[in-house]
């Protein structure tokens, strides 16, 4: 195989490309985050029913990248994976003319199905493209891009919203990511690597039963699930907290606190680049305990403060992704675009469910109720990197043993 590496020619043209596109898979699918609380008034529902501008589409996501990792294998990552940015831009532009929420859904529905077809397959395109020693950094510097597109989508509707309408607002996302996906099309190199075969349904059942008997790649899937949710669920109703007493927020100032999110772009390449030194074990657990104390200082009643504890809790949650991520592609030994997919999979759903499901929370038990909740996420977390590391010295213990034998 040829990798990419720091030498290469293409090895900094790659990295805009692959970063351009996460940047646009995100902006589009967080865009809506922002605008709960907007359609929460607008169209007379509950909180958590809004929230589903968000999680339906996640869901969707998740449910159909599977599909999309197999069809991948015979049209190729890099078909795939422009088709599916350039069609959910569409869609974004497509979701200012709802006439009511459920059409509203509808349409985010359908964007989850388009977007399908990016994020599972550039986790492969970069395990198959890149030389080893350079994973750590160039899936960290891909963590960023999406770290970046949710920040600029919630940036741009909270503002745009505040001086026009959440209309213009996706409108102008839908703009800006058809003109990022065409720079994604143009500069990303044709996969090199991804071994072609024929699509076939029948490819996925071996493939899924192949992931899940894998108990190190079950402990990554239940990380990615939990941990997601948990961060998906503080952004969710953090605004609720901010609009109302004492702090009473406005829409704009609301978007601002998004700009925590910069604290992911760097921590994604900082620890993926620190992981790669010192460690993905070791760093691992380091990053979800980040979190924890993060989720905690949220109790906090001063602004500031909150605020201060968002940039911890984002700066674990976004490492802790980056190191988790690369892990999957080290250790899974067939069907790599499927594991990529799994992992995402359980990410989006994680989202979906637990962002969702924590609006009941919310309703009854508040902020203080949500803190709690995502604590419990938390330290399942944990006990899942004392799992994989018990799984994978079991391994190192039985290779030694045949060896000897």
């Amino acid at each position: 195989m040829t990798y990419i590496t720091k030498d290469h020619s293409s090895y900094y043209q790659t990295i805009i490309a692959l970063f351009s596109g996460s940047f646009v898979s995100f902006m589009i699918l967080y865009s809506m985050q922002t605008l709960i609380p907007v359609f929460s008034n607008e169209f007379d529902v509950t909180p958590a029913v809004a929230s589903l501008a968000l999680s339906i589409t996640t869901g969707f996501l998740a449910m159909t990248m599977l599909v999309t990792a197999i069809v991948s294998d015979s049209t190729g990552r890099k078909r795939m994976m422009t088709g599916a940015l350039l069609l959910s831009s569409l869609l974004c532009i497509l979701t200012a003319f709802s006439s009511n929420f459920t059409s509203l859904l509808a349409i985010r529905a359908l964007q989850g199905l388009a977007l399908a077809g990016f994020p599972g397959i550039a986790m492969t395109y970069v395990s198959e493209e890149f030389h080893p020693k350079t994973l750590g950094v160039v899936m960290g510097i891909y963590v960023s891009g999406t770290t970046l597109g949710g920040l600029s989508g919630r940036l741009i509707t909270g503002a745009l919203t505040d001086w026009f309408s959440w209309q213009i607002a996706v409108s102008a996302i839908g703009g800006v990511s058809i003109l990022l996906s065409l720079l994604f099309w143009t500069m990303l190199p044709t996969d090199m690597n991804s071994t072609r075969s024929k699509y076939t349904i029948k490819k996925l059942i071996p493939s899924l039963v192949s992931q899940l008997k894998d108990r190190k790649l079950l402990g990554l899937f239940i990380i990615s699930f939990v941990l997601m949710g948990g961060f998906v669920t503080v952004y969710n109703y953090i605004s609720f907290v901010l609009m109302e007493a004492p702090y009473h927020l406005s829409q704009t100032m609301i978007g601002l606190v998004f700009l925590i999110y910069l604290v992911g772009t760097f921590s994604s390449t900082y620890m993926g680049k620190v992981s790669d030194q010192f460690g993905k074990q070791t760093m691992l657990p380091v990053t979800i305990i980040i979190m924890l104390v993060g989720a905690v200082l949220t109790l906090s009643s001063n602004l500031w403060l909150i605020m201060l504890a968002l940039a911890i809790f984002t700066f674990g949650f976004f490492g802790s992704h980056s190191i988790a991520s690369s892990m999957v592609g080290q250790l899974a030994t067939n069907y790599k675009s499927q594991a990529a997919s799994l992992y995402l999979l359980c990410y989006y759903l994680g989202s979906s469910v637990i962002g969702t499901s924590s609006g009941v929370i919310w309703v009854n038990f508040e902020w203080t109720g949500i803190v709690l909740t995502i604590c419990g996420l938390i330290l399942i977390a944990l006990l899942m990197v004392v799992w994989i590391r018990v799984e994978l010295r079991r391994e190192v213990h039985v290779e030694d043993k045949s060896q000897a034998i």
